[in-house]
């Protein structure tokens, strides 16, 4: 079978990419599904800084082999299935992970799937689980990102990739739900366990942040703080629930939600992947609060902790990675949240583009000029 798909040549190429163009859209062979896979048509892809990571070399993925297709935040329609996947059928609706996970090592025995032992090992070598790779381009390899590869028309992912959810999800939204959400939402549901009446502050508001934002105010959160440096950011913030908004940049952020919250935040979510944004999330949470870092940033980014405050005011600093999911559990659940407007992930969808634009889209992401694009491959 032939299916376009967006490859990524090189890391690190100049920006604007717009010109130097690392992504281009190119007609590539795709295998059918094998055993335990699935053949989907992607009906859209959110764009995120992890995508970006890849592109700019800052996080780089140094054991993925180039190219490769990018794209691990997608809704797609299962289009055929392999051997040994009879809960799946043409026409399902189902949302990507980038975390599958084995169901056999000691992180997942013990009921944390998102801390996976074996989905790195095949992730960063740009395979699906099976090892196999179903892309190729003049017949040379073309490979999977972290096992999704969305940036396509067609895509193919193992089964356990996958999670089903209703038809009636708009596609939008439903496309944000494997990353934005299960990680914004996920940190505050499962890694904080909120309680109605405690106090949040979100410091980063991009999709990841907003998310987080959301979750916040359907887990019945009091006082909900908006931090960014971005105002278009920080007054959709306040349209989706935010209590208090206040720019990262100004010098009396800190005392100022301090002052606003009687002396700091239960929890405070950091979602920018920077040392600033770290700083201030530690600095806004109340004594014997929980600061709860999502993001992952560049590797030489440390955390500016002083260690006598950690003790002497019972602080816990807490790391959230994929939302600490359960995919299986929250993917439907977060989707019905989405679909009652409960988690009205939609308004951050603020622009459609096609595989053609998306050059230009990532500029766009990288100079902070947008929230959460869609890629929807028939554009």
């Amino acid at each position: 079978m032939k299916t376009k798909a967006a490859i990524l040549w090189t890391i690190g190429a100049a920006r604007p990419y717009a010109d130097s163009r690392p992504l281009t859209v190119e007609e590539v062979d795709i295998d059918g599904p094998g055993p335990g896979e699935v053949l989907l048509a992607i009906r859209a892809a959110g764009l995120c800084h992890s995508d970006l990571s890849a592109i700019d070399g800052v996080r780089p993925r140094e054991r993925t082999p180039l190219p490769i297709i990018l794209g691990h935040e997608a809704v797609g329609e299962v289009l055929e299935t392999g051997a040994g996947v009879d809960d799946l059928a043409p026409g399902d609706r189902v949302v990507t992970l980038f975390v599958p996970s084995c169901g056999q090592c000691a992180m997942c025995l013990e009921g944390r799937p998102a801390l996976c032992v074996t989905a790195p090992q095949y992730s960063g070598a740009g395979t699906l689980a099976s090892g196999a790779i179903r892309f190729r381009h003049g017949g040379r390899p073309v490979h999977h990102y972290v096992g999704v590869a969305a940036f396509a028309e067609m895509t193919v992912m193992m089964r356990r990739s996958l999670v089903k959810i209703d038809a009636d999800v708009p596609t939008d939204a439903a496309a944000l739900i494997g990353c934005a959400v299960l990680t914004g939402a996920g940190a505050v549901f499962n890694t904080a366990r909120l309680r109605p009446g405690e106090s949040v502050a979100v410091v980063g508001l991009g999709g990841v942040g907003l998310s987080a934002l959301m979750g916040a105010r359907a887990a019945g959160a009091s006082d909900i703080v908006a931090i960014d440096v971005s105002e278009p950011k920080l007054a959709l913030a306040r349209e989706l629930g935010a209590t208090f908004a206040v720019s990262a940049s100004d010098p009396e952020c800190v005392a100022k939600v301090r002052a606003a919250t009687g002396g700091g935040v239960h929890f405070a979510f950091e979602m920018a992947g920077a040392a600033q944004a770290m700083e201030i999330a530690y600095q806004v949470t109340r004594r014997g609060g929980t600061t709860i870092i999502g993001s992952i940033p560049a590797s030489d980014v440390r955390l500016p902790v002083g260690h006598a405050s950690v003790v002497a005011e019972e602080r816990t600093i807490k790391g959230s990675y994929f939302g600490s999911s359960v995919p299986v559990r929250d993917v439907p659940r977060y989707a019905r949240m989405v679909r009652d407007g409960r988690l009205p992930v939609g308004r951050i969808a603020d622009r459609r583009v096609g595989l053609g634009d998306l050059n230009a889209a990532f500029d766009a992401l990288a100079e902070g000029r947008t929230m959460r694009q869609i890629l929807v491959p028939g554009l």
